[in-house]
């Protein structure tokens, strides 16, 4: 009995290799018949009402037995043309190439935006960070401004936010109030910057001047007393009026730091290298120091910037060295070890600016000038010296009126200087 389906035998299979078949070789792909149902049958016909319909068989291609179509949806097995493989023998369904150009592109803009977002961040952090508290505008009878920008950089024995710990740890002592401990004047412009102690002891005139709370206005007298008092008797207006008064030079900004924060701008730097000139112990101070290149931390820089009694050249020698360690300082916060750190970065702004005091129209451009051009001076491209000294008069220095005319034009006309100090 033939058990193939209707119009096929065993002849119709051919040679094929297949069941039956003497030929070794796989049969090529072929299509599979499928078989179509046909309707269901009329209620009340069934296997024994009637004749069953019987099924009709489909080749894979939609053909009927008869060659017709029979618009029986086609499928087919692997190996054909419309198959799970290309015609090339390759699968049809490959994944493409990745875009590098786009990847790279959208990368980079992601890296910009990071990069923007951050340091607008930065900024408008830092810059509510700055305490602008001295109103230049109170200041009357000002020169006018020459070129390039004037600094007045003051170091105060302010002891504010200090515990009782902090102060004998750093040697402070718990006296009230606060008093200007160093004074320097910082030009900077095209011909390099020029960094200028004005020593504490300093012969001045205290000048007419306007109250900074009353608001009334002082006449002169012609007291002199030594710079630092004009910072005691009225604070940074008055010794802003009282230097642009003995010099002629307009000041521009207003900088102002105490022990505190000193201390922890450089502890948050790491430690300052600094070659220390000579041994120094200075029971006063503080400053118990070998002679020779060291990292200071911020208790022994503050005690070495601080170091009078055990100096031959007393208040001279002490800005002298007061002018070397700043620039260090500078030269150590510009490094990229601490820019590109943000580690190191953030501290050490965090620390600057909450103990910074500033005047009001001091902007954080204006304050990344000041530490360039320190560095700068540091670096040799600038200048550093003391006001030129004629002499004393009652312990006091007296300014060499002659070096310091030349001195201030040269500043003021933003020259290079030739002027020397002592």
């Amino acid at each position: 009995m033939n058990d193939w389906p209707e119009a096929w035998s065993d002849e119709n299979r051919g040679g094929r290799y297949g069941r039956g078949s003497a030929s070794a070789q796989p049969e090529s792909a072929r299509v599979m018949r499928q078989v179509r149902r046909g309707p269901a049958a009329p209620p009340g016909q069934g296997a024994y009402g009637g004749v069953p319909q019987q099924p009709s068989y489909v080749d894979g291609h939609g053909h009927g037995p008869d060659g017709y179509d029979s618009g029986y949806n086609t499928g087919q097995v692997y190996g054909s043309p419309g198959g799970g493989r290309g015609g090339d023998g390759g699968y049809a369904a490959q994944r493409p190439a990745p875009d590098w150009r786009r990847r790279i592109k959208w990368t980079a803009i992601t890296l910009v935006t990071v990069l923007v977002v951050t340091t607008v961040g930065t900024y408008f952090w830092a810059d509510s960070k700055l305490n602008r508290e001295v109103d230049l505008s109170k200041v009357i009878e000002r020169p006018e401004k020459g070129a390039g920008t004037n600094y007045l950089i003051v170091g105060s024995d302010s002891r504010a936010g200090m515990s009782d710990e902090d102060k004998k740890r750093l040697r402070t002592g718990s006296a009230e109030g606060k008093r200007t401990d160093s004074m320097m004047i910082l030009h900077t412009g095209d011909n390099g910057p020029t960094l200028i102690s004005l020593p504490r002891d300093s012969n001045v005139e205290i000048p007419s001047f306007k109250g900074s709370e009353s608001g009334k206005t002082y006449p002169a007298t012609g007291r002199q007393v030594k710079l630092n008092a004009a910072y005691a008797e009225d604070g940074p207006e008055l010794l802003v009026r009282t230097v642009e008064f003995n010099t002629g030079l307009h000041i521009d900004h207003y900088v102002e730091i105490g022990f505190a924060g000193f201390a922890n701008i450089v502890d948050a730097v790491g430690g300052v290298e600094m070659d220390i000139p000579q041994d120094i112990k200075d029971t006063k101070s503080g400053a118990d120091l070998k002679k020779g290149k060291q990292t200071l931390n911020g208790e022994e820089a503050l005690a070495f910037v601080r170091t009078r009694y055990a100096l031959a050249g007393s208040d001279l020698d002490r800005t002298k060295n007061q002018q070397k360690f700043l620039s260090a300082l500078a030269n150590q916060v510009a490094t990229p070890g601490t820019v590109l750190n943000p580690f190191k970065l953030y501290p050490t702004m965090g620390a600057g600016l909450d103990s910074l005091i500033v005047d009001k129209d001091m902007g954080l451009f204006d304050l990344a000038d000041m530490f360039w051009s320190m560095k700068g001076v540091s670096g040799g491209e600038g200048t550093s010296m003391n006001m030129p000294i004629s002499g004393s008069s009652g312990g006091n220095l007296v300014w060499d009126k002659a070096k310091v005319k030349q001195l201030v034009n040269q500043l003021n006309n933003d020259e290079k200087v030739t002027v020397k100090g002592n």
